[in-house]
């Protein structure tokens, strides 16, 4: 193993202890779900990957959700989750996925805990208020910048976002346009999705054509996904259905409604949750290029 690939899972392991450390000194608990499940989320742009009757879950989100259901307040997570056919520089098919949910805080607080993590992270890694990545210095000392989606593609786009989401080509301008630009020097939230893209977000009060989600952008690299959950079982139903709807249309199997978590979203309170990719974390704090250069083994090494 070359020398800069030891030293990079030297510092993975790290980061990963400095994650616990941020967690556990915020009073959460660690837990762990199965990763192989009857029933995932219905997501039109995620392929599922299958484990004989069952399926590997892409994001631990429905059985955590469950978890606040039964009580438990503060949780996270790291694991390991599964997206079928993506492999890129900056993706993996098994990757890995720090989550975490909190009852009764909304996506405000998760933007405020991302600050947090990432100071706390760099601070234990001795890095100080300054990441160095790809020769660009991303500042950690001052407070996130934080854009509506809105704003980013009237800023960096071609076209406004309800024009991109009504022709279909919001996530090439997206993915080539925007992305890019956020987060150079110093993180970027982007926030306030239009609703048909937060399928699993509550919408916002004053305006029902947004969603209280974000993601959070460093380096034009996306880390996180994090949302106000939604908690209507109802309206939660009729989202899945829509997003099996979108499989069926482009020629893909229905997946199977996932019965016992809608049923517990019934007496789930007020919560917001995030994930966050492990992977990618590590690719910044380790300078690094591609993910392959942060993960003991590529898929095509196995």
């Amino acid at each position: 193993m070359p020398p800069e690939r030891l030293n990079n899972l030297k510092s993975r392991s790290l980061v990963i202890h400095f994650i616990r450390d941020f967690f556990m000194g915020q009073h959460f608990l660690e837990v762990e779900t199965p990763i192989r499940c009857p029933n995932i989320i219905p997501e039109a742009h995620i392929d599922p990957v299958l484990s004989d009757s069952h399926y590997l879950q892409a994001s631990p989100e429905l059985c955590m959700k469950r978890l606040l259901s039964q009580g438990h307040e503060k949780i996270f997570q790291i694991c390991k989750c599964f997206r079928k056919n993506e492999r890129s520089p900056r993706h993996l098919p098994e990757l890995t996925l720090l989550e975490w949910y909190e009852s009764g805080t909304t996506y405000l607080n998760l933007m405020d805990q991302c600050q947090g993590l990432f100071r706390h992270i760099a601070k234990g890694l001795g890095r100080g208020s300054t990441l160095a990545y790809q020769n660009q210095p991303i500042d950690l000392g001052t407070p996130f910048d934080r854009i509506t989606v809105e704003q980013a593609f009237n800023i960096h786009g071609s076209k406004s976002a309800i024009q991109a989401l009504t022709d279909g080509s919001f996530d090439e301008i997206m993915s080539f346009e925007v992305e890019p630009c956020l987060g150079k020097e110093r993180p970027c939230i982007l926030y306030d999705y239009p609703a048909p893209l937060a399928s699993l977000a509550r919408l916002k009060p004053e305006n029902k054509e947004l969603a209280q989600r974000f993601e959070l952008y460093v380096a034009g690299i996306e880390l996180a996904n994090g949302f106000s959950e939604l908690t209507d079982p109802v309206l939660q139903r009729q989202r899945f259905l829509k997003e099996n709807d979108l499989r069926t249309a482009r020629g893909e199997t229905a997946l199977p409604m996932p019965e016992k978590f809608l049923s517990d979203l019934r007496t789930m309170p007020e919560a917001a949750g995030i994930a966050l990719g492990v992977d990618r974390l590590v690719m910044l704090f380790c300078n690094a290029s591609t993910i392959d250069e942060v993960v003991a083994f590529t898929p095509e090494s196995i």
